[in-house]
């Protein structure tokens, strides 16, 4: 069976890309030696650096990926700040800075990187949804008790893991490497 490695120390990801991936006869190992991410001004351009320093260091073919959650009356913030600033402000910084606004509109977006034979890729995955007025559920990790997708009654800390992965943008993001693979 072939292996994919996954750079990436977050379990939850690493679960998401093995029920993606897995079915078509991969095996998905992961690399928790981390990266330097670069402060860019998109997904993507984070997703490149990943896979231009990683190259070398991690067997071929790899991945990681990049998300960000962008908020529409913040002007896209936090976006590629989003792992900072969740660990700055927290789900309470976010709400509380959008205390006073009437658009709660906003939409979590993930860049796959992968490169194989030296050739690398990025595939998107978007969705769309809402800023709830206060957190809710305790599964999944980051911004997710705070954002409900528009396809749904609940935020993606209220859903299972098999129910996020239906609708999640990793997931999206996934589904084209799939088919990139297929």
């Amino acid at each position: 069976m072939p292996t994919i490695t996954f750079a990436t120390g977050n379990e939850g990801k690493l679960s998401e890309a093995r029920q993606q991936l897995e079915p078509l006869g991969f095996e998905i190992d992961a690399y928790g030696g981390g990266y330097p991410e670069i402060q860019a001004d998109t997904l993507e351009a984070v997703a490149r650096f990943g896979l231009e320093t990683l190259a070398g260091e991690v067997p071929e073919p790899f991945l990681l990926e990049d998300a960000g959650l962008f908020v529409d009356a913040l002007e896209g913030f936090p976006g590629v700040y989003s792992s900072y600033v969740f660990g700055t402000l927290g789900n309470e910084g976010i709400l509380s800075l959008l205390a006073d606004t009437e658009d709660p509109s906003a939409r979590f977006r993930s860049v796959i990187g992968f490169r194989v034979d030296g050739e690398e890729h990025t595939f998107v995955g978007e969705v769309e949804g809402t800023i709830t007025e206060q957190a809710r559920g305790s599964a999944g990790f980051g911004f997710d008790p705070i954002f409900q997708p528009r396809e749904a009654e609940r935020t993606f800390a209220e859903m299972s893991p098999e129910e996020k992965i239906e609708l999640s943008h990793r997931s999206r993001a996934l589904a084209r490497l799939r088919e990139h693979l297929a």
